[in-house]
């Protein structure tokens, strides 16, 4: 991904870039680690969250390596452009992040413990950075599917807050919201980190942990 500065103030919908009615590329059928369907519909009893930490390469991996999940892609979310690609979301005129969905099996790991992964493997103090990632498309998120889920991110966050306060850190600027409309990125994105194991990957955590 970039190291190359992105604009870091949101647009407005009247400024942001048109979008379009469809996808403009093609959504691979399957994840190429898990095998798994990528798109809806999955599995039922199974819930779906969605997680932004920066360079969604590194953080799809991150989450796909887990126990219990059935399935996850790279996408764009929480923008006003509808169907954005990627070289638009670059721009910072979408409004989009990049984010993370995954879909994970309850009886096998909870919400509650990718919320730990989420908040111990990137800065969620940065604003709309990680690292030398710059651009409202980096900005730490999290969207929910549930009341359940909001509550429990919302939760969490104080909780972390505290940890983060005691070691000297900052304030966290992580967004928490309801889930916007997640758009599926092109083919080369999806599990990247399976294509190119050694490409880039900028999580890195504050080492603070999450209890």
């Amino acid at each position: 991904m970039s190291i190359f500065s992105r604009p870091v103030t949101m647009p407005s919908a009247a400024s942001a870039l048109p979008g379009r009615s469809s996808y403009s590329y093609p959504i691979p059928a399957t994840h190429r680690v898990l095998g798994t369907a990528l798109q809806a519909p999955y599995p039922a009893g199974y819930e779906v969250a969605y997680f932004g930490m920066g360079c969604f390469w590194g953080v799809e991996r991150l989450f796909w390596q887990l126990p219990g999940i059935h399935t996850t892609a790279a996408g764009y979310q929480g923008g006003f452009t509808t169907y954005p690609n990627y070289e638009e979301v670059c721009t910072g005129r979408t409004g989009h992040a990049e984010t993370v969905l995954v879909v994970f099996d309850p009886t096998k790991i909870s919400y509650q413990d990718l919320l730990i992964k989420f908040w111990e493997e990137h800065d969620p103090t940065s604003g709309m950075r990680q690292g030398n990632d710059v651009g409202t498309q980096y900005r730490s998120t999290i969207y929910t599917t549930s009341t359940q889920q909001l509550e429990l991110a919302q939760t969490s966050k104080l909780t972390y807050q505290n940890s983060l306060a005691n070691s000297g850190l900052g304030e966290i600027t992580t967004e928490i919201m309801a889930a916007p409309e997640f758009y599926f990125a092109e083919e080369y994105h999806q599990q990247y980190l399976d294509r190119v194991p050694n490409g880039y990957c900028g999580l890195k955590g504050t080492g603070v942990r999450c209890i």
